[in-house]
């Protein structure tokens, strides 16, 4: 377990750049937005410093930041970004770009309300309607975690070479300071060693990337991402356990809490599981057997431990701080995906509540908890407040 390093009280913001800073990348393209601006503007910070051995690069727009970070991580060296909302909506040809090129780059999205109308409230529409382009994503809960998520996601990238997002909550993470623990240069250095890819543009060793290519070769190159999505779950695992037993925090794919008596299970992502948290201790004080689920890791969707987490279990409420049009909440429709099929399914109500950053608090999630129903559950996402 760690002996070094040393506890601050950071903003989420603020602990995203320390862990890019201690994940030694080469190349950081940046273009300000808020509420992502603070990680970059403590970047420059680093640099000034002599403490950020990075080409930190200030493009004219967020698709150009994309479009550097592709063949600075396709020239063999660790790339590091970080946007949002609308930034990300804008980045979104070159997110395909990025995964069709298996570049390995990590990327920050701070969740934030994507327009029309315009706002800047957490909201995880942004990164969710990226969730086919092929990247990881993971979302947390806490600044402690964005800090520890993000320099895991460069070992999990990197291994199988498919790009990561980590996504936290506007403000609710990205502005709000606490505690975080930060690890020694060294012991990231002992966890995180040096990118060495087995691929890259080299003009000794020449490969090619990006050529028009056959129908059968396309398909070839798409089973391989998939081939390399399937890894991941198990990657993450590993290096979450290995994390764990470094630094003596672990989060897992999915966290469980006080769910092994569960009748009612919560599930949700982000920052609204630290109140479900808080919803649960007073729902168990009242004697009623809830927990809750954190689906830290999204894509790939974790089924497996979703399945085991679930099984058995009367009822589960979706919490979705998210809207799909035409589709409702997407983790909910999401979770009811995996679970089909399941012999001892649970119901599953699915709860808008939260989108557009609008506050949900302990005593609301109790509310909702108490008012669930029994038989069928309805198929459609439900508007609460």
């Amino acid at each position: 377990m760690s002996q070094g390093g040393q506890a601050m009280l950071l903003t989420g913001n603020h602990a995203v750049a320390w862990a890019a800073r201690l994940a030694r990348p080469k190349v950081a393209p940046g273009y300000p937005i808020t509420p992502q601006t603070p990680i970059l503007e403590k970047l420059t910070d680093f640099q000034a410093a002599g403490e950020f051995d990075a080409e930190i690069i200030t493009p004219e727009s967020e698709h150009s930041v994309m479009a550097a970070c592709i063949p600075a991580s396709l020239a063999g060296v660790r790339v590091f970004t970080a946007t949002a909302s609308q930034g990300l909506l804008l980045m979104h040809e070159l997110l395909h770009y990025a995964s069709g090129a298996r570049a390995p780059i990590v990327m920050v999205n701070v969740n934030r309300t994507v327009a029309s109308p315009w706002a800047f409230w957490p909201d995880q529409t942004d990164s969710l309607s990226q969730r086919d382009t092929g990247w990881i994503q993971y979302y947390v809960e806490s600044a402690q975690e964005a800090l520890d998520t993000v320099i895991q996601a460069f070992r999990v990238a990197e291994a199988v070479s498919l790009p990561t997002m980590v996504n936290l909550d506007a403000f609710y993470i990205s502005h709000s300071l606490e505690p975080v623990l930060v690890p020694a240069q060294d012991e990231v250095d002992a966890y995180l060693p040096p990118f060495s890819p087995k691929h890259r543009i080299d003009p000794v060793n020449v490969e090619s990337w990006g050529n028009v290519v056959t129908q059968e070769m396309y398909w070839n190159h798409r089973q391989q991402i998939d081939e390399g999505m399937r890894q991941v779950p198990e990657v993450a695992a590993a290096a979450d356990r290995d994390w764990n037993q470094c630094f003596g925090r672990g989060y897992g794919l999915v966290e469980r809490y006080r769910c092994d008596d569960a009748e009612t299970v919560i599930v949700a992502m982000g920052s609204m599981c630290g109140t479900a948290r808080e919803a649960v201790d007073a729902l168990r004080d009242a004697g009623l057997a809830v927990g809750l689920a954190k689906v830290r890791l999204f894509r790939p969707f974790p089924v497996e431990a979703l399945r085991a987490a679930l099984g058995g279990v009367a009822k589960v409420l979706v919490l979705d701080r998210n809207y799909s049009p035409g589709h409702g909440g997407v983790l909910h429709q999401e979770l009811k995906a995996a679970l089909y099929g399941l012999p001892d399914a649970p119901r599953v109500d699915g709860y808008l509540a939260g989108v557009g950053g609008v506050n949900v608090s302990p005593a609301k999630i109790v509310e909702f908890v108490r008012a669930l129903g029994t038989g069928a559950a309805s198929p459609d996402s439900v508007w609460m407040r």
